[in-house]
């Protein structure tokens, strides 16, 4: 599964473009379909890299 990330420009989002995860980048869009689905929203902090060695 590809998830939305491939398109991010930010590198540390990047790196977890090919996560076998349907990640969201934070938008409207995505609080939207989660409010449509009626499931939670939950907000990654950075859990695999340093951000600030990128």
């Amino acid at each position: 599964m590809a998830n939305r990330l491939a398109g991010a420009t930010s590198p540390y989002l990047q790196q977890h473009k090919d996560n076998p995860v349907d990640w969201w980048q934070w938008s409207l869009e995505a609080f939207a379909e989660a409010r449509r689905r009626d499931v939670p929203v939950l907000i990654s902090v950075g859990y695999a890299a340093c951000h600030w060695c990128q």
